[in-house]
């Protein structure tokens, strides 16, 4: 049986591929509010 011999692998695949989807989630949303640095230290008020 196929499944019963990879069950762990496909365990961690399924929990790497949802902290990567979430990680991209996050930087999509904070780009979208405005709260990303962009690389532009003069504007961003974490530099400062």
């Amino acid at each position: 049986m196929i499944m019963g011999e990879h069950m762990s692998t496909i365990v961690v695949l399924a929990v790497i591929a949802a902290a990567t989807v979430m990680a991209i989630r996050s930087i999509v949303r904070n780009r979208k509010n405005g709260k990303s640095c962009g690389g532009d230290c003069g504007h961003c008020d974490g530099c400062r």
